[in-house]
């Protein structure tokens, strides 16, 4: 059975640290794991990802600020958020890539200024 089970969401003030993980089951043979953020009235957009090789790729918009991190091995994915903005609240969606695509349910991130 498939599953991506996401924790660590939460509100935190401008400025604060958040980490997000990802839990990766019933999933085999993965490329990419990574994060993707949706807020209210926009597209859901890629904010970090990571291949198998180890290589990443960062939004410029948090470039500097957030670290992703994976273990293909153990199947977690994690997102290291540092200086939040209120510009990064929204709610934040793991994805794995086999090349098919996989989808967490998304867990509310909150930024208050």
């Amino acid at each position: 059975q498939v599953q991506l089970v996401e924790s660590g969401g939460g509100l935190v003030q401008a400025g604060g640290s958040l980490s997000l993980s990802c839990v990766i089951s019933g999933i085999f043979n993965i490329n990419v794991m990574g994060w993707h953020r949706q807020a209210p009235g926009k597209q859901r957009e890629l904010v970090a990802s990571i291949v198998s090789g180890g290589r990443t790729n960062y939004a410029d918009s948090v470039k500097g600020r957030f670290i992703i991190s994976g273990d293909n091995v153990k199947k977690v994915v994690s997102l290291q958020m540092n200086n939040l903005k209120p510009e990064d609240t929204g709610v934040y969606y793991c994805n794995v890539q086999t090349p098919w695509s996989y989808w967490g349910q998304g867990t509310q991130v909150t930024v208050s200024s």
